[in-house]
């Protein structure tokens, strides 16, 4: 069992799914490998979608 954490109601928790109904993440980041082949691409990725949540 890892922790776990609930997106909308930002709770810790060891379930799939928190209280609020929402599956849980893991809040934990993903390991840093200076090979990443896929870095760049992910990095401008998340880029666009902030920039669309954010208009």
């Amino acid at each position: 069992m890892k922790i776990r954490k609930c997106e909308r109601c930002k709770r810790y928790t060891l379930r799939e799914k928190c209280r609020c109904g929402l599956i849980t993440v893991s809040p934990h980041p993903p390991k840093f490998s200076p090979e990443d082949r896929w870095g760049e691409w992910r990095r401008k990725a998340k880029k666009l979608v902030e920039n669309r949540t954010i208009r």
